[in-house]
């Protein structure tokens, strides 16, 4: 017995960090201080915004990489010290639910696949951050909310604007209401995009503009009034250019009315650059412009106050908000739902150009 309690003691001081001597001490391990983020596609937006961004972030950080592109590997893992480990295909993505040192799952795909790994990140038992639009229809959305809900991960999604400050205080104006009741809200979202054979251009993969730019605007109503859409009164696609846009909408324009009656204009586009979100009220008017630019997102109001707090990255604020939210166990600025509410609004828009009249939802 002696014998025995010396080598126990002897090894409880080499391990003695990862023993746990009674039912009454708490043997779980402590929170992690950052969270390791593991990227799903590695196109413009991962490789030109998101990966530079986890590099000043403060409460999570590039971990692990998904790709179909095995080229692209050896330039990842020199940049950003990824170990051969934490690369992964998408034929052995499953894997990556075995790797503790992968918190989060960002999906960076086209948009038409964003259910399929979202829930499969769910599954594996990993946080998920999914980019906008959240997917291709209600249907899908409601799918990723049911997995994240039944595995017990927390779900945020990609709106960087609703973190960006000079965008915060716009927000704020709609509980302060400083320049009175609102009037008129005017949302616009567009880039004069080239041609191209790319997955923004099919349908199937939920290329166009109300996809790519509109869920901007219609995100932009809402987040401006704090209100829900309720109808969408008048929706138009115009193609300008069909050698290019056969499948999908180059340019869209709609008009919806929110649950108070007050009616707001929307119009996005890829073929022609605006980007503006103005609210009219009864005793003035604030606006942001540009709303939605990566950087340089500013404004003014009538009686002459800027809008114009400097961000150095969107993306490294968005994801460090809902890491933190994460850590915290508080609420997600974005949750799930938020992006369920843009696609069901997206969806009765392309049903009121479709056949002319009014949806409401």
């Amino acid at each position: 017995m002696k014998n025995n309690r010396r080598i126990f003691l002897k090894d409880l001081g080499r391990y003695g960090a990862g023993v746990c001597l009674s039912p009454l001490i708490s043997c779980q391990k402590p929170p992690k201080k950052s969270l390791g983020v593991a990227l799903v596609g590695l196109g413009g937006y991962s490789r030109g915004q998101l990966a530079p961004a986890l590099q000043l972030t403060k409460y999570c950080h590039l971990s692990a990489i998904v790709t179909g592109s095995p080229e692209k590997v050896p330039e990842w893992q020199k940049n950003y010290n990824i170990k051969d480990s934490n690369v992964y295909s998408y034929q052995d993505f499953d894997k990556i639910a075995n790797n503790d040192e992968v918190d989060v799952i960002y999906i960076v795909l086209p948009t038409a696949l964003h259910a399929e790994y979202a829930i499969a990140a769910a599954n594996a038992g990993k946080h998920v951050w999914c980019e906008k639009p959240m997917a291709m229809n209600e249907k899908e959305c409601q799918a990723i909310i049911d997995a994240c809900k039944k595995n017990k991960v927390r779900l945020s999604i990609g709106y960087r604007m609703q973190h960006e400050k000079n965008t915060k205080t716009l927000i704020g104006y709609r509980h302060t209401k400083p320049y009175g009741d609102f009037t008129e809200i005017i949302a616009q979202a567009g880039y004069a995009g080239g041609g191209g054979t790319g997955w923004r251009h099919q349908k199937s993969m939920g290329g166009g503009a109300m996809y790519d730019m509109g869920v901007y605007t219609v995100n932009a109503i809402r987040y401006a009034t704090g209100l829900e859409i309720k109808k969408v009164i008048s929706a138009e696609h115009i193609i300008s250019r069909p050698e290019l846009f056969k499948e999908v909408d180059e340019t869209t324009q709609y008009q919806v009315e929110m649950s108070n009656g007050l009616i707001a204009q929307g119009w996005t586009s890829v073929g022609e650059s605006k980007n503006l979100l103005r609210v009219n009220c009864d005793k003035g008017w604030y606006e942001l412009s540009p709303m939605q630019s990566y950087n340089g997102v500013q404004g003014k109001t009538s009686d002459g106050i800027l809008l114009n707090e400097y961000v150095e990255s969107q993306q490294a604020l968005q994801m460090d908000d809902d890491a933190l939210a994460i850590i915290e166990n508080k609420e997600m600025m974005v949750p799930g739902i938020e992006g369920l509410k843009d696609i069901r609004v997206i969806e009765a828009i392309f049903r009121s150009a479709a056949t002319g009249e009014s949806v409401s939802l």
